[in-house]
């Protein structure tokens, strides 16, 4: 099989999973609960993708890591803007070290 021929058949079948929810939910009304719902599905897998990166920043000391991560979230409750929230988190992480 040519590389080119399967490139195109990757594309063509990752599309799908894709494009169709896109044309099918402006056809389907939702519950207010199911949309609140699914506003916090980023916000949850991006957790959940973080977490386990701020106890393993100095895997001998994963209580850093943690406080650092604490004042992230303190910082991001207080509305600071992303970029101070991780300069923050940064610095308090530097001096802890």
């Amino acid at each position: 099989m040519s590389p080119i021929f399967v490139i195109i058949l990757m594309a063509v079948v990752t599309i799908g999973p894709r494009i169709i929810p896109a044309f099918i939910v402006d056809l389907i009304k939702f519950p207010n609960w199911v949309g609140r719902w699914l506003e916090a599905v980023p916000y949850a897998a991006l957790g959940a993708l973080i977490f386990p990166g701020i106890l393993n920043v100095l895997p001998d000391r994963p209580l850093v890591g943690l406080i650092g991560g604490i004042v992230a979230i303190v910082l991001s409750l207080l509305r600071v803007h992303t970029v101070l929230i991780v300069l923050g988190a940064s610095a308090v992480v530097y001096f802890m070290l």
